[in-house]
């Protein structure tokens, strides 16, 4: 499988056997990175501490199986270089907001309430520079819509953008200009 195909099919794509946290193998107890996520709408900006997918188990693992996820939380899935990502949600178990993110930071598609345990794909139809999965029915609490900006990383810390770096190396961070 080429690494693109294997892109297309991120999230919940593995016909293995549930993966449960208490293995002792080494790709299971790697936990993923977890960094500061900010989405700027019109009217506020709103904080998360998200997982980051950078492996190929974590990508296929994604978020299958789990059974909450608070909701300050998600998990971010970067693409270097930015291409069409289409997910699904076999093996997910909780609803999930999937946000496709353009290379400008902007949100490309919002697909709110993604069902458990579908298999239909669901894709912005244009390549993105991440995918950002919350729990189901958050955007729409917090007026999260598609045009809204999504950064991660240092420039979150950061006091001002212009401090960050966003080297296409370093998918941990993602300061888009404004």
């Amino acid at each position: 499988m080429t690494s693109l195909s294997f892109f297309i099919l991120l999230t919940a794509c593995s016909q293995s056997a549930p993966k449960t946290e208490n293995t002792s193998s080494p790709a299971a107890t790697r936990q993923a990175a977890l960094i500061p996520l900010a989405i700027r709408t019109a009217k506020a900006t709103h904080r998360f501490t998200v997982e980051v997918a950078l492996t190929e188990q974590q990508q296929e693992q994604g978020l299958m199986f789990r059974k909450t996820l608070a909701p300050d939380s998600g998990m971010l899935f970067p693409m270097e270089p930015p291409r069409t990502a289409s997910f699904w949600m076999k093996n997910t178990v909780i609803p999930l907001d999937m946000l496709f993110i353009h290379t400008d930071g902007s949100i490309a598609f919002l697909k709110s309430n993604a069902a458990p345990y579908s298999r239909e794909p669901v894709s912005a139809g244009i390549p993105v520079a991440a995918v950002l999965e919350l729990a189901g029915g958050r955007a729409a609490e917090l007026g999260i819509q598609q045009g809204d900006r999504v950064s991660w990383g240092n420039c979150v810390l950061a006091a001002r953008a212009d401090h960050a770096t966003n080297s296409p190396k370093d998918r941990l961070n993602f300061c888009p200009n404004d």
